[in-house]
């Protein structure tokens, strides 16, 4: 267990440079991660589970180990931070899209793949991020949870008012019984169990080793992305990766932004940062490849999917950040009190 604990902590440090290694693999061997999109079966409602819905499940069980009934308290107490989360995020993502589509002049099937990124609501890599940096676990899954149930409304309505008239339909009840299958009862699950036995030595000592699983999780879900849509960022062209490039890093900006101007605590900055920042572009691509009137923007596809890639990527790298920043202090501290007790 001690081996499995201290492999943990390396994919927990070095998140980044795990996630870059699986993407850049199956960029090149695009079959070796093709079983992360494999269909298993279809639920009652008609959602589709794959390889990647299952890893997503151990993901969020992975998180609800970390959760207890003081992080809900804090979260029941202060509902008024969902709501500027829900706001920032159907406010932020999807009118810098529009932005950054005008300034780059980006083609209409372009402008309205990245509209529809920014449009979708938080993804579950978010609550990833978070659990990894130090940042609110609890709020990051009520943020989550808070725009996946608006988005069956929130999401067509903000592409029809801002990529042109373009309307998606989303069916609301299947969209509502996915994030209950794949991101609320796992969490419910871990959640239970960590209420039930979070006082036992050897459950303790499995906690500590489910970080690790996170991370291989999240790199196998980019591994899935890339292994399916890797050709097109050859094709994509600079001005793709660019645009993809400043939305999501004026989300993290303006989120964390929003979360200073709001007094929110340190932790809770980070998460809405995150979670303004990373999308759930997964379900851009879905979208995108599932419905009909794209069918003749191929190039929306493209820019939802290099999204999705990217800010898996990205949100590695600012959540390393954080994660960093809180090392440095503690290093700081630890430095002072050495100097204090020889003075």
């Amino acid at each position: 267990m001690k081996f499995l604990q201290k492999v943990s902590k390396f994919l927990a440090d070095y998140t980044v440079w795990v996630v870059i290694a699986i993407a850049v693999f199956a960029f090149f061997l695009p079959r070796m991660m093709a079983w992360v999109n494999l269909s298993m079966f279809y639920d009652f409602v008609g959602n589709k589970f794959t390889v990647q819905s299952l890893i997503i499940g151990v993901i969020m069980f992975s998180m609800g180990l970390s959760l207890t009934t003081e992080d809900f308290k804090i979260l029941a107490k202060r509902p008024f931070d969902i709501c500027i989360g829900a706001a920032a995020q159907y406010l932020i993502m999807p009118f810098s899209a529009y932005f950054f589509s005008r300034l780059l002049h980006l083609s209409p099937a372009l402008s309205l793949g990245l509209i529809l990124v920014g449009c979708c609501p938080g993804g579950v890599s978010s609550n990833v991020m978070s659990y990894l940096c130090g940042g609110d676990v609890a709020f990051s899954v009520g943020m989550t949870t808070a725009s996946t149930i608006l988005s069956p409304v929130m999401t067509p309505f903000m592409v029809a008012l801002l990529a042109g008239g373009a309307t998606i339909k989303i069916q609301a009840f299947p969209m509502f019984v996915s994030i209950i299958e794949t991101v609320l009862l796992p969490v419910a699950v871990g959640f239970f169990l960590n209420y039930k036995l979070g006082r036992n030595k050897v459950f303790q000592e499995v906690q500590k080793v489910m970080p690790g699983v996170a991370v291989l999780g999240l790199a196998a879900v980019v591994g899935g992305v890339m292994s399916s849509q890797g050709k097109a960022f050859i094709t994509s062209g600079v001005v793709v990766f660019v645009a993809v490039f400043l939305h999501n890093f004026v989300g993290y900006c303006l989120g964390y932004l929003a979360g200073v101007l709001t007094g929110m605590s340190t932790p809770k900055r980070r998460t809405i940062s995150i979670e303004v920042g990373m999308q759930n572009a997964g379900l851009a691509t879905n979208l995108a490849t599932s419905t009909a009137q794209f069918a003749t923007m191929p190039q929306a596809t493209i820019i939802a999917a290099v999204s999705c890639v990217w800010h898996s990527i990205s949100g590695t790298l600012i959540a390393a950040f954080f994660a960093h920043l809180d090392k440095a202090k503690e290093a700081k501290a630890g430095s002072e009190e050495t100097v204090a007790a020889k003075a």
